[in-house]
C-alpha cells in the first residue's frame, strides 16, 4: 500500500475522530461553567430552597448566569434553520443554484462562494429587522426589562412582519385553513402564530425562486437551440452543443453584468 492509498484511507475516520474531540471539548467546558455557576451563588442557592421556587434562578437583573448560557447554546443550534428557514436565504440561494445549472458550469463558482454571497445579501436585506429587533428586544432584555420568554415573543413580531410581507395570501390562506383558524382581522404579526408563518413563507419563498430559475434559463436555452441547430446543419453531429454554447453563455452573462444585475434584482425585490 502506498503512502497517497494510506492517507486516503484514514483521512475521513481522522476527520470524525477530530470533530467528536471537538464536540466532548466544548461539552466540557460548558459543564464547567455552569457547574462553577452554580457553585460559586451559594446565596442564591439558599433562597431557592427556602423559597421552595426557581425565581432566585430566573430573576430577569441576572442575565449573565447558567440560564442566558443554556439559552445562547440552544440560539446557536438552532441558527442554521433560523438562517434558512426564516430569512431571504432561501430564494438567494436556490436561484444562485439554478443559475449555476442554467449555464452548465456545475461546479463554478464553488458551493461556498455561492452560499457565502447569498449570506451577506441576506445580512444586507435583513439589516433593518435586525435593527428593530435590537431595539425592541434585546435592548430591552439586556437591561432587565424583559425575561428571555418575553424578548423572544417581541422579537418575533417584526420578524413576522417582514415575513408576512413576502408571504403570498394564498399559501397563508392555505395554511390558515389547514391549521383550522380564521385570518385575524387587525395585527396579524402578534395574534398569529410562527407555526404558520414560516411554513406559508418558505411556500412562497420556494414559488418565487423557481419562477426566476425559469426566467433565467429561456436566454441560455435560446443559445443551446441556436448552437445545436447550427451543429446539426453543419454535420457536426458528434461534437457535443453544450461544450460550444458554454463560452457563448459565459459571454452573454459578462456582457450584461450579469451578477450585479442578479444580485440587485433579488435584494430590490423583497418588499
Amino acid at each position: 500500500m502506498t503512502k497517497s492509498e494510506f492517507l486516503s484511507k484514514i483521512k475521513k475516520p481522522l476527520v470524525v475522530f477530530l470533530l467528536a474531540l471537538t464536540v466532548v471539548i466544548v461539552s466540557v467546558f460548558f459543564i464547567a461553567t455552569i457547574t462553577a455557576n452554580a457553585q460559586g451563588n451559594t446565596d442564591t442557592t439558599t433562597q431557592v430552597e427556602q423559597d421552595g421556587t426557581l425565581d432566585g434562578l430566573l430573576d430577569i437583573n441576572d442575565n449573565n448566569g447558567a440560564l442566558e448560557l443554556v439559552l445562547l447554546i440552544t440560539l446557536l443550534s438552532l441558527a442554521p434553520s433560523i438562517l434558512i428557514m426564516m430569512t431571504s436565504f432561501t430564494r438567494i440561494i436556490i436561484v444562485f443554484s439554478l443559475l449555476r445549472n442554467a449555464m452548465g458550469i456545475q461546479a463554478t463558482p464553488p458551493n461556498q462562494v455561492l452560499i457565502g454571497l447569498a449570506m451577506f445579501l441576506t445580512m444586507f436585506i435583513m439589516a433593518p429587522v435586525f435593527s428593530q429587533i435590537n431595539d425592541v428586544a434585546y435592548q430591552g432584555y439586556k437591561a432587565g426589562d424583559y425575561t428571555a420568554l418575553e424578548a423572544a415573543q417581541k422579537a418575533s413580531v417584526p420578524l413576522k412582519e417582514w415575513m408576512l410581507k413576502q408571504t403570498s395570501t394564498d399559501s397563508m390562506q392555505f395554511f390558515m385553513d389547514l391549521a383550522g383558524e380564521e385570518m385575524p382581522e387587525d395585527n396579524i404579526p402578534e395574534n398569529v402564530g410562527l407555526q404558520i408563518v414560516v411554513p406559508a413563507f418558505i411556500i412562497s419563498e420556494l414559488k418565487r425562486a423557481f419562477i426566476i430559475g425559469f426566467l433565467l434559463y429561456i436566454p441560455f436555452l435560446v443559445i443551446d437551440i441556436i448552437v445545436s441547430s447550427t451543429l446539426m446543419s453543419m454535420g457536426m453531429i458528434m461534437l457535443p452543443p453544450a461544450m460550444i454554447s458554454m463560452p457563448f453563455k459565459i459571454l452573454l452573462f459578462i456582457m450584461i453584468d450579469g451578477w450585479q444585475l442578479l444580485a440587485g434584482t433579488l435584494v430590490s425585490g423583497f418588499n
